[in-house]
Parts: structure tokens; C-alpha cells; sequence
């Protein structure tokens, strides 16, 4: 730490920047802004690719990544959403995120409108939203309910999400899904 002392002025100390700072100063000065002024715009792609990089190799291959909203139901409420190895971002938000299970052909089928003879294979996630937090035109993901688990679905360059409320995980079969009140939305998304 005292090599990180400088004098600058008799009487006052300055610190001297590790080797971090220098990184992200010369990286903010290669992208041609101060990072105080640094625009949400700029700012956060830039973090969302390094941590998708850094991410990539502990999410399951199929959801990480940066997905573009395609779905009007997306458009207006979540806008973009990114997926990394214990988080997801929605709309600048960033929520921790736990992997809880692989869904089986069955309940991908009935959660998705997926075909069942398709083989495919989707994800359950474990999440906290709370019902306060407000996304794209001041909308919520569960109304006045915390969003607690996350369903996923890729078929090729589209992912679909399916936010669930409740303590419980979801029963996703097509019996339990028409009689539940825990779905909270369908969401489509493509890279």
C-alpha cells in the first residue's frame, strides 16, 4: 500500500492507480470517453460482453449470450435480456440466477408449444424479481407478485422464456399450466 502513496502537494496524499484502474481507464480512453461521463449506452454492451466471455463456459451452452427481444409481449416489458453463468440483465437490471434442472422433452412441449417428438431440452432457473422492480413502460413481469423461477427453450436462433411466480417450482405439464396462476408470461427473444 505505501508504494501506491505518492506526495503530491506537501501535506497531501494521492494514491496511485493499480493495475485495474489503468486497465479500464485505457479501455474507456480507446472507446473515446471519460468514464464519469460514460453513457449507459456505451457502458453497458461493453460489460455485458466481457462478463459473456468470461461467463461462457459455466452456463449451459444453449441460453448464454445477448438475446434481442422478438415478441411484442418482450418489446414491452423486458426489452433485451443477456444470460451469463449465475445472472441475467433485463433492461439493466442484473438478477442472480441458479440453475435448477434440464426440463424434459414433456415439459418443454407443453410450456413451449414445442413439438414433442423434437427431442428438445429446455432449463428451470431459480431467480428473485421483485414485484416492485419495474422494467420497459414502468411494466412488471408478475404484477404485484415476486417472479421466483425461469423456464427456457432454444430452437435454433430463438429463445423462449417463461417467467413463473410462487415458493414452489412450477409444474410444467399442459394440465398444470392451463389451471395455474403462477405463469406469468411467455417471452420470445432471437440473437
Amino acid at each position: 500500500m505505501q508504494e501506491r502513496l505518492k506526495m503530491k502537494w506537501p501535506g497531501t496524499i494521492r494514491i496511485a492507480p493499480t493495475k485495474s484502474e489503468r486497465f479500464f481507464r485505457l479501455l474507456f480512453s480507446r472507446l473515446g470517453c471519460h468514464p464519469q461521463r460514460v453513457k449507459k449506452s456505451v457502458f453497458v454492451p461493453v460489460i455485458a460482453a466481457i462478463l459473456a466471455l468470461f461467463a461462457a463456459p459455466f452456463c449451459p451452452a444453449q441460453v448464454k449470450g445477448y438475446w434481442r427481444a422478438a415478441s411484442s409481449l418482450a418489446h414491452s416489458i423486458t426489452g433485451d435480456i443477456s444470460i451469463a453463468k449465475s445472472d441475467i440483465t433485463i433492461n439493466y437490471y442484473v438478477f442472480a440466477l441458479v440453475p435448477v434442472r434440464a426440463l424434459n422433452t414433456n415439459e418443454v412441449a407443453a410450456a413451449f408449444d414445442a413439438d414433442v417428438n423434437s427431442n428438445a431440452t429446455g432449463y428451470l432457473y431459480h431467480l428473485n424479481v421483485p414485484a416492485s422492480r419495474r422494467f420497459m413502460h414502468h411494466n412488471t413481469l408478475c404484477g404485484t407478485e415476486e417472479t421466483q423461477w425461469m423456464a427456457t427453450y432454444e430452437s435454433g436462433r430463438t429463445l423462449q422464456v417463461a417467467f413463473f411466480s410462487g415458493a414452489t417450482p412450477p409444474v410444467i405439464t399442459v394440465d398444470a399450466l392451463a389451471n395455474t396462476m403462477n405463469l406469468c408470461g411467455t417471452y420470445t427473444y432471437s440473437r
